[in-house]
């Protein structure tokens, strides 16, 4: 075998090997691709918005004294089930229209909830 061969020879090796390592890639970044946009998908991040902006009022509610110990063990007590019932919902891999009507439903009323506990004029001693 020449050196011509030889070296044309390595160089197909070599773009199969890339060929064959891409394409087992391409899987692992197909199936990682999946798992993000379901991550990303902008229902998760409706719903997590809301969680995360109703936790923060009521972290101020707690800083100003107008939330109570009580207040805020049963205003926590009331996210806390609200995350349990969204994970329930998508345990299953789906966040259908009607689960996510139910748990924004929650929300809703949590939020008022927040906002009467704040403004009710009991305070933290």
């Amino acid at each position: 075998m020449n050196t011509a061969h030889k070296t044309f020879m390595a160089l197909l090796g070599i773009g199969l090997a890339a060929l064959i390592g891409n394409s087992a890639l391409a899987g692992e970044h197909r199936d990682g691709a999946r798992a993000e946009a379901r991550q990303n998908h902008p229902a998760r991040h409706g719903v997590d918005a809301r969680e995360h902006r109703q936790h923060q009022r009521i972290n101020r509610g707690v800083r100003s004294g107008q939330l109570t110990r009580e207040e805020t063990r049963d205003l926590a007590a009331q996210q806390r089930e609200i995350r349990q019932k969204e994970r329930q919902y998508r345990s299953d891999g789906k966040f259908t229209k009607e689960e996510r009507k139910d748990v924004q439903q929650d929300l809703n009323q949590a939020s008022k909830d927040i906002y009467r506990e704040k403004h009710d004029g009991e305070t933290r001693k």
